[in-house]
């Protein structure tokens, strides 16, 4: 040790620091000693088994004292609940019980964090080659825990005053669930919302509320003064915004589709060239089943802009759905009009009330154009029983001799 080895700015003196090489020098002559010995090894050996074993018991009963306290905690916070006014809404609105388990779960998790950080630390520390490892991870683990309490520590009001809006807000999105849900089960009746939008309206009203208890428990939150927040933020934003334009039109087409009343789940419906059976009906897109099992996924903005014709709506009184056929004026109209009324009683799905109508609907340079009108029972099998009328109007026609015109009549057939 030379005086140059001494630093005066920090009130270092030749012996102490003498003192200070001389400990090291031992400390190493101690484990290369130690390395050479090699009943210390196996001593060594025997204490990391036994700590492991004892680690592994020790994990065994955390679980299960896990399991039996959670389980308890949770039978006593349900039963105390209960005993309020109005304690089983505010149990159900809340989930007091689920907020228990997570809670416990965490603090045993943190218990299992520990003990593992203690049975290494001691393995470690048995050896002299992980000697270092095992004594900086126990002043690591130390700094650590301490850093982190005192961060939960000072941010324990701001947590407080968060799971108090979640809270709060988990309550009053239960309520406007259940008010929702009446709605639907037509047992509730409110202005402007129907039954078929009671849903939709609940998924908004929910979402609105949450978003405004994230606005609130914003600055509670830790570290939402921090540049990362504010990174984040920022970053949230740019994405938000440059995607908006299509997602909101899709969104405000889907609200149109909605509170229109145009379309619902399960009505049968033709948009534009796609008809089939609606199978769903999202912020974004509609999907449609046809009668050939293929699913149609249509942007609501692409819905609203096309024609919708519903077959569903008014299924209980009847939806008429019409077939043309063009006869030559040699045949009888009184006689077309009887084969066609009679084909669409053979036919199965048609409706004998409302009664089949036929139109003359226009008198054409060669031929007369009839329009059979029907009345479908499930206008969901439209397609079946078309085709089945059509089968029955060839039939009754060919019985007959009456030959239809269709598409222009040229001359008689051989």
């Amino acid at each position: 040790i030379l005086p140059q080895d001494v630093d005066v700015l920090i009130d270092e003196t030749i012996d102490r620091k003498t003192e200070a090489a001389a400990a090291q020098l031992q400390l190493a002559y101690n484990e290369v000693v130690e390395l050479r010995t090699p009943s210390r090894l196996v001593r060594a050996v025997g204490l990391a088994v036994v700590a492991t074993l004892v680690y592994f018991v020790v994990l065994v009963l955390l679980v299960r004292g896990h399991r039996a306290s959670a389980r308890r905690l949770s039978e006593t916070a349900q039963r105390r609940i209960e005993r309020l006014p109005g304690g089983e809404i505010i149990s159900r609105a809340s989930r007091a019980t689920e907020l228990v388990r997570h809670l416990t779960a965490i603090v045993w998790m943190l218990l299992a964090l520990l003990v593992t950080d203690m049975w290494l630390t001691f393995v470690l520390r048995r050896f002299p080659y992980t000697r270092p490892w095992g004594e900086s991870m126990r002043a690591s683990a130390l700094h650590l825990f301490g850093s982190i309490g005192e961060m939960f520590v000072n941010a324990l009001p701001g947590l407080g005053t968060v799971v108090v809006i979640v809270l709060i807000t988990r309550i009053f999105t239960r309520l406007a669930g259940a008010l929702f849900d009446a709605v639907d089960r037509r047992s509730v009746a409110l202005p402007g919302i129907y039954p078929e939008t009671a849903q939709p309206t609940r998924r908004i009203v929910v979402a609105l509320l949450w978003l405004f208890a994230l606005i609130v428990s914003y600055g509670y939150l830790p570290g939402s003064n921090s540049d990362a927040f504010k990174g984040a933020s920022v970053f949230v934003g740019l994405i938000v915004s440059l995607g908006s334009t299509g997602i909101m039109n899709q969104i405000m087409s889907g609200f149109t589709i909605t509170y229109s009343r145009a379309l619902r789940v399960g009505d049968f419906v033709k948009v534009g060239d796609v008809e089939g059976t609606v199978t769903h009906i999202g912020p974004l897109a509609t999907k449609i089943k046809t009668p050939h099992r293929v699913e149609v996924t249509m942007p609501n903005a692409i819905v609203i802009s096309n024609a919708t014709i519903n077959y569903s709506r008014d299924a209980e009184t009847g939806v008429y759905v019409h077939t043309t056929v063009t006869i030559g004026y040699d045949a009888p109209w009184r006689q077309v009009r009887a084969l066609l009324l009679a084909a669409a009683e053979r036919t199965p799905g048609i409706r004998s009330d409302p009664k089949p109508e036929v139109l003359q609907a226009a008198l054409q340079d060669f031929f007369v154009e009839y329009r059979l009108l029907v009345s479908l029972e499930r206008p969901h099998h439209r397609g079946l029983i078309l085709d089945a009328l059509h089968a029955n109007i060839q039939d009754e026609f060919n019985e007959y001799g009456v030959q239809i015109m269709s598409p222009h009549y040229e001359t008689d057939p051989h």
